[in-house]
């Protein structure tokens, strides 16, 4: 029976390269953000939806989705922000169950599903594994700033918008550390793959 493996971290720990890492080792990644982006494609329901609530106005003229003309008329409005979550969320889950499903019945040992926000959303009975993508928030905020070219006033408050790193490691199965190199990270991984069985 396959391992459902839950992957996720906070802004700027290092999932990505997590996620790379479990790639490498053959493992089917089921990408969330990915995903979010899919269901708003034309054709997708969610796009229908959002262009029922929202009107033609959020779409360029060749008929995808402005998302930056859409992302100023929710972050602006919370209600319309609910609205927006209530049309893509159910999308984004179900598409996710959808591909997890599909690769436990082609027979992988283990599949991951990459979720940003597995806590927060409360999507942890989707796995039967949590792991969570560690680095200290010293850390966290230096690899942000550097990242995005943000002042550490504007990198703190993204990091304080999201649940503490240090309450979602205690909250997870595993915990992989991603303070040191690229090579120390990948053996934490393959020791928890061993442990886990998967290779």
């Amino acid at each position: 029976m396959a391992i459902v493996i839950g992957l996720t971290g906070s802004i700027a720990t290092g999932k990505s390269t997590v996620s790379g890492i479990l790639k490498e080792q053959g493992l089917p990644i089921v990408d969330a953000d990915q995903i979010s982006r899919i269901v708003v494609e034309p054709g997708e329901r969610a796009y229908q939806g959002i262009v029922d609530t929202f009107g033609e106005e959020v779409l360029y003229e060749d008929g995808t989705l402005d998302r930056k003309k859409l992302g100023s008329i929710v972050f602006t409005d919370e209600s319309k922000r609910e609205q927006l979550n209530a049309i893509v969320h159910p999308e984004v889950r179900r598409k996710m169950l959808e591909m997890r499903d599909e690769y436990v019945k082609k027979g992988y040992r283990a599949v991951v599903m990459d979720i940003p926000l597995l806590f927060e959303s409360r999507l942890t009975h989707f796995v039967d594994q949590t792991v969570v993508v560690y680095v200290g928030e010293e850390t966290q905020l230096k690899r942000l700033m550097e990242r995005d070219n943000s002042s550490g006033e504007e990198a703190l408050q993204r990091i304080h918008s999201q649940l503490s790193i240090e309450k979602k490691a205690e909250m997870a199965d595993a915990v992989i550390n991603n303070e040191g190199t690229v090579q120390e990270t990948s053996e934490q991984v393959h020791e928890l793959l061993r442990k886990w069985e998967i290779i």
